[in-house]
């Protein structure tokens, strides 16, 4: 006799393709591709965070990668949460565009403990791979520069990426609005107990540390900052995840 599967949640990504990136005179994106980028929203950004010293924010076209980053803090896809949290309901997400966080001081000191990533970009970043950007989307280059020293400390990070959040969450807010019948891609994924049949558990290892090596979980938005918890706070104990959590973005390396 067959045993049923038992379907505890379910999470619907619905994904929306911009084809065309450019700066312009706002932060704002069209259903029919289109991708606006603006710097204006920098020195409030810089003011609203102590060890940040300046942001620079510049467009980097598919196959324009012969050119020069400071150390890569991260990839960022431009994904929100319509409907539950991380891990079920409905994300919806962008594809065509990555943000790209790197940081350095104002000294020159890149943003590692061990380890840095700058220089020719087309040598640092692999494309094509899970949570890379593809040979073809384009990268948000979001540069921070820390004042002296702060890029390798705790708050500096997470001020680093608490910036290039408030950056995203402009596109979120609109992303949110965005007519989910109309979406370019649709896939769903289902967190199943298939009773008397074998069991998986995988173990992830993350960064925990202290100083600029920190871990969040359960941020509210898929990726994000804002809301996440800290690892090193929750005393590095091991956390429960479903599949689907780990999917939609809940958790965030913050180093």
């Amino acid at each position: 006799m067959a045993v049923k599967e038992i379907d505890l949640r379910r999470l619907v990504i619905k994904a929306f393709h911009m084809n065309e990136v450019e700066f312009g005179d706002a932060c704002t994106m069209t259903m029919d591709g289109k991708f606006t980028v603006s710097k204006d929203m920098i020195p409030d950004l810089v003011k609203k965070y102590d060890t940040i010293n300046k942001i620079d924010i510049q467009i980097i076209k598919p196959g324009d990668h012969n050119r020069w980053t400071n150390t890569i803090m991260d990839i960022v896809p431009i994904s929100t949460k319509v409907l539950g949290k991380c891990g079920d309901g409905i994300t919806h997400t962008i594809t065509g565009v990555y943000v790209m966080l790197t940081g350095v001081d104002v000294n020159g000191k890149q943003t590692h403990e061990f380890g840095s990533s700058e220089g020719n970009l087309k040598e640092k970043l692999v494309l094509g791979r899970a949570g890379t950007p593809d040979e073809n989307d384009y990268i948000i280059s979001f540069d921070v520069t820390f004042e002296a020293a702060m890029g390798q400390e705790r708050k500096g990070a997470f001020q680093g990426h608490a910036a290039c959040d408030d950056f995203i969450q402009v596109y979120r807010d609109i992303l949110k609005k965005f007519n989910g019948n109309k979406c370019t891609e649709r896939h769903e994924y289902h967190d199943t107990v298939r009773p008397g049949q074998k069991r998986v558990l995988i173990i992830r290892q993350v960064a925990g540390q202290g100083a600029m090596y920190d871990t969040h979980l359960f941020p509210n938005e898929p990726s994000g900052v804002e809301g996440g918890k800290s690892i090193i706070e929750m005393g590095n104990m091991p956390v429960m995840l479903t599949p689907n959590e780990y999917r939609d973005g809940v958790i965030r390396s913050m180093q």
